[in-house]
């Protein structure tokens, strides 16, 4: 009789999180071994290095999803802890996997797909994308440069340009909440006085030209075709480097804020002015950055690869978040 082939071995960092858990589920539920890394483990902590090099070593996959939520104000204090959330995980990491015996074939980071510059003129693909500037951009440069940083020659390495990912949680439930209050209309772009300290730190969210009438691009992804795509990352060794986990039909602000009206059944959606979101965001400890910035990124290499996306369509992927989160 011949002996069963010993389950693979995936080690998932930063697994606490919204995307980290529903990775955990999945592959627990391919029957894999999933081993866990964060700041209570519980497989291992940070700053353990002995720990997390016992797990790196001999693993047949890891995914480090692992940084502070942006979902803050910018604040000295929170721009250091999103900087050294990402880049101190991501270190510790790529120490190692260096020192491993048996590094993991494939290593799949985190990243972002706000790396690109300010877009409604023409969407950002890997090849021809344009990368940005100021604070968030710097997070996300800085993070793909320790990630590829050197050479791991048993190691594949992926960043994965996340686009803002749709679930029942993280950035869709407070917007589902202002649509059923009536407050989810287009988030509209204007003049705002610009501080000497926001400029100097990179947190001004100035875009020129404005986008006019909440046309700012928005690009997305579902939470299952993140798993899809780790999944077809895992399978195909020929992909490697950056990589935009964004959904093929990226819509817009205005479009998709009705999308989100119609989900929850939300008559009324009143609009909001640049002078409305920069108060209600200091009032709530966020940034207007989040709505104000248009994003348009294509995922040209997945597709030219053959990855087939289980929602490409963002009525679609909401309507089947919603009526999930009905029944549960």
């Amino acid at each position: 009789m011949t002996a069963a082939a010993p389950a693979r071995r995936v080690v998932i960092a930063g697994a606490s999180g919204f995307i980290g858990t529903r990775l955990a589920e999945a592959f627990r539920d391919d029957g894999a071994e999933v081993a866990l890394i964060g700041r209570n483990g519980p497989d291992a902590r940070w700053g353990d290095a002995a720990a997390i090099g016992a797990l790196v070593d001999g693993a047949d996959l890891l995914i480090n999803m692992a940084g502070k939520s942006v979902n803050c104000r910018y604040t000295p204090e929170n721009r250091a802890e999103i900087f050294r959330s990402r880049l101190d995980t991501t270190r510790q990491l790529h120490t190692a996997i260096d020192a491993a015996a048996h590094p993991p074939a494939l290593w799949i980071n985190s990243s972002t797909a706000t790396i690109y510059r300010h877009a409604d003129d023409r969407p950002m693909t890997e090849s021809t994308g344009e990368i940005g500037e100021g604070f968030s951009v710097n997070v996300a440069t800085s993070w793909e440069e320790e990630l590829f940083r050197g050479t791991l020659p048993g190691t594949r390495r992926v960043a994965l340009r996340m686009a803002i990912v749709l679930g029942n949680g993280s950035a869709l439930g407070p917007i589902r909440a202002l649509a059923r209050a009536g407050l989810g209309g287009p988030q509209f772009d204007g003049r705002w006085p610009a501080t000497r300290s926001r400029r100097a730190a990179g947190t001004f969210h100035e875009y020129r030209p404005r986008t006019k009438n909440g046309r700012q691009r928005f690009s997305w992804v579902h939470l299952d075709d993140v798993v899809g795509i780790i999944r077809f990352l895992d399978a195909h060794p020929e992909l490697e480097g950056p990589i935009n986990a964004a959904a093929p039909n990226p819509t817009d602000n205005r479009t998709f804020m009705a999308s989100v009206r119609r989900a929850v059944g939300a008559r009324v959606g009143l609009p909001t002015w640049r002078w409305m979101l920069e108060l209600g965001s200091a009032v709530i400890r966020t940034e207007t950055e989040l709505v104000l910035k248009s994003r348009w990124v294509v995922p040209e290499r997945l597709e030219s690869a053959g990855y087939r996306f289980l929602h490409p369509h963002h009525e679609e992927a909401l309507a089947h978040i919603v009526s999930g989160s009905r029944r549960t």
